[in-house]
């Protein structure tokens, strides 16, 4: 991977930025083949354990699912045709609080387009946003309106995809919150919205309630404080959350568990083997996991989680070798020793900023009105959409970009400013 050679006009503020190390620098991505052998030898040389002895994914992800998922990647899957993709919109490095973040900025034609942040999750990365880049950015090429339009700025968690790996703890969601407000005053902009879903919900949340000088609003698709908090459980609605809860408590928790607690325990096997990477990517939760699973097993995709889609994203993991810095974000963020865990029992800060909140039917959990009012008492958006679950805006990108147009069209404002 090698980044563009070609520097910017210099100025007095851009040396200057350049010699701090704040400068914002292209960045283009540039796999050599030998990696590409390298991965197809690994999984051709994959030692499978025995079928799994239930029908289901109760003991974990199928073998039958992984051994085609592998056969595909091994043989049909093009990574050239991903790579040409990222390749084709603006990617950038700036460093930040010591790290390098990576990220996505797509400017939109449109002179008044509203800047957004929108920040992936865990087992995702931007791969999973890419869909939605032209119809958020040029809405009017996409059958939308020229007011919806946004300015996209997409950034790789650090230690995720090709943002740098924190060489210090502390990087927990509050400090990637105040990094990325960092990263919007950085490209100009003094008027913007954030958007997240799973970590990047965390990131978002966190951002609401730090709220930094010039975010205007909030719009999640993943309640991060239901894990946390004592939510009402009188309604029908309520109660199947609730359950839902308790059922990814009891048997869809250990991934998170042992990243909150061992990250660099299962580390190891992330960085040796593509197909334990795949496997551990995969086994998230059982909507997206089925969903995944027909998609290999049975050619039969939901949405936008194709084959090469979700190699895509499992391929970027393994290509830039952050399985365990990945998993480190939750050490940081949800593990014994976070600054939440520290601060258990203590009210957190108010979000002030007006929040959207959509709910998305295959989610972990389904949110409740009444949950995401209690959360949010500035809750100015709230829908409930009839398909697409945890990964909405890879799934259903058509979905998820109308609900963060619905959620941030009250927020604009004539003249928004464009970067400088």
């Amino acid at each position: 991977m090698t980044r563009s050679t070609v520097p910017p006009t210099p100025t007095a503020a851009s040396t200057a930025a350049q010699e701090s190390g704040t400068a914002v620098r292209p960045f283009r991505i540039e796999v050599p083949e030998e990696a590409l052998t390298d991965l197809r030898r690994r999984i051709e040389a994959t030692r499978w354990p025995t079928r799994e002895l239930v029908p289901d994914r109760s003991q974990g992800v199928q073998l039958r699912t992984l051994q085609e998922l592998a056969r595909y990647w091994a043989t049909e899957y093009d990574w050239r045709r991903c790579e040409a993709r990222l390749n084709a919109l603006p990617q950038f490095l700036t460093r930040i609080d010591g790290v390098d973040v990576h990220f996505l900025h797509v400017r939109s034609p449109h002179a008044e387009a509203l800047p957004m942040v929108m920040t992936h999750g865990w087992p995702g990365s931007v791969v999973e946003m890419l869909e939605t880049v032209g119809p958020l950015t040029d809405p009017t090429a996409h059958g939308g309106r020229a007011e919806d339009a946004f300015h996209l700025v997409l950034p790789s968690l650090p230690g995720y995809g090709f943002s740098g790996e924190p060489a210090e703890i502390g990087w927990d969601v509050a400090r990637v919150g105040r990094a990325w407000a960092e990263l919007m005053r950085r490209l100009g902009y003094d008027r913007y919205v954030a958007q997240g879903g799973d970590v990047g919900a965390g990131v978002t949340d966190a951002m609401g309630r730090q709220a930094p000088e010039g975010l205007l609003g909030i719009h999640l698709n993943l309640l991060v404080t239901a894990l946390g908090a004592q939510l009402p459980g009188d309604g029908e609605q309520e109660r199947a959350a609730l359950d839902a809860i308790a059922t990814f408590r009891s048997s869809g928790f250990a991934y998170f568990l042992e990243q909150a607690t061992r990250p660099q325990t299962i580390g190891y096997g992330l960085l040796d083997s593509p197909v334990a990477l795949a496997a551990w990517l995969l086994d998230h939760d059982t909507d997206a996991y089925y969903k995944i699973s027909r998609a290999f097993v049975d050619g039969q995709p939901s949405g936008n989680l194709t084959r090469d889609h979700v190699l895509d994203n499992v391929t970027l993991y393994w290509l830039t070798g952050t399985g365990a810095s990945a998993a480190r974000s939750y050490w940081e963020s949800y593990g014994p020793d976070a600054p939440a865990a520290a601060a258990a029992g203590q009210t957190p800060p108010p979000v002030t900023v007006p929040v959207g909140f959509t709910t998305f039917p295959g989610e972990i959990w389904r949110t409740p009105r009444s949950w995401a009012e209690q959360s949010y008492p500035t809750l100015s958006y709230f829908n409930e959409v009839d398909r697409g679950g945890h990964f909405a805006a890879w799934e259903e990108p058509e979905v998820f970009t109308t609900e963060v147009r619905a959620a941030f069209r009250p927020l604009r404002a004539p003249q928004v400013p464009g970067p400088r």
